[in-house]
């Protein structure tokens, strides 16, 4: 059965239990605050696509105090434990619940996130996903998402529960966690996914991370992308 994201038990123990099931999510978002850094400037305003509990925006908050953001997340019981969890910088964010098309195509951002999000898209919607998220990026800007990917070996799953009970889950937890990906996530391969990001206007991606079948992807909106530094 998919998790329940509207369920308030399972959104107040989210932060404490994603920790166990991704591993090193604390070094993922320390990348894509350096890679961040790195194109943006100190008035960037970020969309964040499934802002989830806002663990990112909180981190981002706290780094970049000139940065703004829009937080978008189709789960109510979400968006309000974000607001909750980000009241001290609620001047700084605007919390949409829905999906991207929520927002006017005439709001142009300088860079989007979707962390852990693809990979919950229906196959059928993810090149609609992709595209919304395109058309209202700024040219020059980049989108970084991070996601489960369909692997060619079955045994990656079993590598995936073996670290997964390293870092704290109990072997029923992690058994069930691999039930679930199984039945519920809509994963694609890596050559599918860069067709989905091409055939929606985005230029070129690279892999800025990896761990077992888990990839960030730095995506480019412009062939000319250049970071601050070279723009200095």
């Amino acid at each position: 059965m998919a998790k329940d994201f509207q369920n308030q038990n399972v959104v107040t123990h989210y932060d404490e239990h994603i920790r166990k099931l991704i591993p090193g999510y604390e070094l993922v978002h320390q990348q894509i605050d350096a890679i961040l850094s790195t194109f943006l400037s100190e008035s960037a305003h970020v969309l964040v696509v499934g802002c989830g509990t806002g663990y990112e925006l909180q981190y981002l908050l706290q780094k970049h105090n000139s940065w703004h953001f829009t937080a978008v997340d189709t789960s109510s019981t979400m968006l309000e434990q974000a607001q909750q969890n980000l009241k001290m910088h609620q001047e700084r964010v605007t919390f949409i619940h829905g999906d991207v098309n929520q927002l006017a195509e005439t709001e142009q951002f300088d860079a989007a996130l979707a962390i852990l999000v693809g990979h919950f898209v229906p196959f059928k919607e993810k090149l609609e996903f992709y595209r919304s998220i395109y058309s209202r990026l700024k040219e020059n800007t980049i989108f970084i998402t991070y996601d489960l990917m369909l692997q060619e070996h079955a045994y990656t799953f079993n590598i995936m529960q073996h670290l997964a009970e390293q870092i704290g889950l109990q072997k029923h937890q992690s058994q069930k966690m691999i039930e679930r990906i199984q039945q519920d996530f809509q994963l694609i391969t890596i050559d599918d996914y860069r067709v989905c990001l091409k055939s929606v206007g985005f230029n070129t991606s690279e892999i800025f991370c990896q761990i077992i079948n888990y990839y960030g992807f730095l995506i480019q909106k412009h062939h000319s992308l250049k970071s601050k530094n070279i723009h200095d």
